[in-house]
């Protein structure tokens, strides 16, 4: 039983510390472009939707509360990356729109990310993808589409 634990352990702090490390080199390629994780995820989620999203819907898609979101927002406003835009639908709604230079931005961002995702497929390659994807919904989360 205790090298079943201690196989356990070892398996947490593995996925904890790939996960830290990935999160971690992410960082390091978006800092010359300017951007953080959390910037160049909501100017992703903006530049895939085509189209403005309300503050309601960008934190529903970056699973945040919108308070958070609304300051994540004044952020890439005060960078010039997102402005706000009235609903044209209802007055009451405030929606964010990226910029020219936030779709620069989101671009070079996505030309960074690209090569860190193909660099880890590359270590991890042979990897159970399977394993890893059950192991994910068992523990609440949703399956990566």
């Amino acid at each position: 039983m205790d090298g079943a634990v201690k196989t356990e352990e070892r398996v947490m702090a593995l996925l904890l510390r790939i996960a830290n490390r990935i999160e971690r080199r992410l960082d390091e390629v978006l800092e010359p472009v300017e951007l953080s994780m959390v910037k160049y995820g909501a100017l992703a989620k903006l530049a895939h939707a085509g189209e403005p999203l309300s503050l309601g819907e960008l934190a529903a898609q970056l699973t945040s509360v919108r308070s958070n979101i609304s300051q994540l927002v004044d952020r890439l406003e005060a960078d010039g990356l997102v402005r706000r835009v009235e609903d044209p639908r209802d007055r009451r709604c405030v929606r964010a729109e990226l910029t020219p230079l936030g779709r620069e931005r989101q671009a070079a961002g996505a030309a960074v990310v690209k090569g860190v995702r193909e660099e880890i497929a590359e270590l991890l390659v042979g990897i159970d993808c399977g394993v890893l994807e059950r192991a994910l919904v068992a523990l609440g989360g949703a399956p990566v589409s």
